[in-house]
């Protein structure tokens, strides 16, 4: 292991790890949902910003809830961009138990992608698979704190990242008056640092940003979301990072809650270029205890946030 490290930083090194590479599908997907491309290197695990419009800090309802986030993107990897989809089928139980004063749920996300790097043919196929554990606890009427712990699975697939890692979510939320105010700090670690292909895998931050006010069945505010590697032992790595701003627009059809929001990079560093991508989720309760009409609605995270809501 520690001859295949050091041959991989040597490599790095040299090569200033092949910025071309992670110009294309690598930046593309890495950046985007943490896939990799080759023996390019790769970010995080969790989509940057696949939390937005979600309450993950308040405490959902007992039921079961099947949420997808879906997303196509374009990055200006100049002359040609480079383009991505990504889809986040999750599966959130909200159990019946408590376990240190907060409400445990369950939640299992599937990601599958499609990218092409600077006009390249379209590759497709399944990302790392998440299983987690969530902790909400509901402090107030209002406002509510939650913390998940997760595991992504490895995968074969070549041009998404392969290896396992550990996702540590902590969720704030104030949902009165209509409000939908979160911020999720996402925390993301590495089992192995190196891909099967040679690429770094570096640990992450991620933090999603939520600002929005419901009018009726109407919700509409500001979101953005951060992301950004953290410091690696390889020398010569250059480090990912971006910051995005966009709005949410949401419509509840009672039962069935859909959100629409778009975003785009103002900064970026080591992608390649700057990025702006569409979003769309749908929210369906399969099953929910009757409970308090005005409580939130699911809180399921992306890959993510089991409070993916």
């Amino acid at each position: 292991m520690i001859g295949r490290i050091r041959k991989a930083a040597r490599r790095l090194g040299t090569a200033h790890l092949r910025r071309t590479a992670r110009s294309g599908s690598a930046a593309l997907v890495a950046g985007v949902l943490g896939l990799g491309s080759g023996a390019a290197e790769a970010a995080s695990a969790a989509q940057p910003g696949q939390t937005v419009g979600l309450p993950v800090g308040a405490q959902l309802p007992v039921g079961l809830y099947f949420v997808n986030t879906s997303s196509f993107g374009v990055r200006d990897t100049r002359p040609v961009g480079s383009e991505s989809n990504i889809n986040l089928p999750t599966f959130l139980w909200a159990t019946p138990w408590s376990l240190f004063g907060a409400r445990l749920n369950l939640a299992v996300i599937q990601p599958v992608v499609a990218a092409s790097a600077r006009g390249a043919p379209y590759q497709s196929g399944i990302g790392v698979p998440l299983m987690a554990a969530q902790l909400a606890w509901k402090l107030s009427d209002n406002f509510g704190v939650s913390y998940l712990f997760g595991g992504y699975h490895p995968v074969e697939t070549r041009f998404v990242i392969q290896n396992a890692s550990l996702s540590h979510r902590f969720a704030a939320t104030y949902s009165g008056d209509g409000w939908n105010l979160t911020a999720n700090l996402l925390y993301g670690i590495y089992l192995d640092p190196i891909s099967p292909q040679g690429g770094v895998y570096p640990d992450y931050l991620n933090l999603d940003l939520t600002a929005t006010k419901k009018f009726g069945k109407w919700e509409i505010g500001p979101v953005a979301f951060g992301s950004s590697d953290l410091p690696t032992r390889f020398p010569g790595y250059r480090r990912q990072g971006q910051i995005a701003v966009g709005g949410l627009v949401g419509y509840n059809f009672g039962p069935v809650n859909l959100q629409a929001y778009v975003t785009q990079d103002v900064v970026e560093r080591n992608y390649g270029g700057r990025e702006t991508r569409g979003w769309l989720r749908v929210i369906v309760p399969i099953y929910k205890e009757a409970t308090n009409s005005a409580a939130p609605s699911p809180s399921v995270t992306g890959p993510a946030s089991l409070a993916r809501r």
